[in-house]
């Protein structure tokens, strides 16, 4: 947990530092930021994606990550709890903007939890206790989360949460998802991780489309599930 804990940190601190520059920063410059933020996150994406062993793994945990993402709403779910933590922590001001809470609380939670690094860097901090890959992680993370709140606001912050949350269980079931993992099964992971990552890029930081990437997360779960179905038939 203390690499979780860092990466925590970090996100806060630069949430902090971003809100403080917020208003002396010029809008030209933090829209340049944040493209440039999302350019990054698109071409590591494609990095990230081009690891794959099998793309059709990739495609089929896509698909059907999708159908279960939207079965379960986790888009509007993510919304919810949005709209619940402003009215919660941020009633006392009668101008917030909804929207841009909320929109900062989904694009910080999505780019800061998806992703190899947050998943192979909870496990190896709670295997063998060696923070050295969500360290740096957490340097990422607080420059994001500089960027991040300095454009969308006080939202970013609570994004934090999610993080522990998410980075927090992998670290303590690191054990047991150990155990069954194989390198092909992480690869497949980190490719499919890199596609939803390159729907972050193009919808909540360049904006080019909207996609709903919250209804792919599912498939960081039927990646891994998928390879170890079809070792067992061959």
């Amino acid at each position: 947990m203390t690499g979780t804990l860092i990466n925590v940190g970090a996100i806060l601190v630069g949430g902090l530092v971003g809100l403080l520059l917020g208003s002396r920063l010029a809008d030209r410059i933090k829209r340049t930021v944040i493209s440039g933020l999302g350019l990054f996150t698109l071409v590591y994406g494609v990095s990230l994606f081009l690891k794959t062993q099998n793309a059709l793994i990739v495609l089929g945990s896509l698909l059907l990550g999708i159908l279960i993402g939207e079965w379960w709403r986790i888009e509007e779910g993510l919304q919810n709890l949005g709209v619940w933590l402003e009215a919660r922590f941020n009633h006392g001001n009668q101008n917030a903007d909804k929207d841009k809470f909320i929109k900062g609380f989904l694009a910080a939670t999505l780019v800061f939890c998806i992703g190899p690094m947050a998943i192979l860097g909870s496990i190896e901090d709670g295997l063998t206790g060696n923070v050295n890959t969500l360290v740096v992680k957490s340097i990422l993370d607080g420059f994001g989360a500089m960027a991040f709140a300095s454009s969308l606001g006080v939202g970013v912050l609570f994004s934090a949460l999610m993080v522990l949350i998410y980075q927090g269980s992998i670290s303590l079931l690191a054990a047991q998802v150990q155990s069954v993992a194989t390198p092909v099964m992480m690869s497949e992971l980190t490719a499919t991780g890199g596609v939803i990552l390159m729907g972050i890029a193009l919808s909540g930081l360049l904006e080019i489309k909207q996609i709903r990437t919250a209804s792919y997360l599912p498939a960081l779960m039927l990646a891994p599930l998928i390879v170890f179905l079809i070792t067992l038939i061959n």
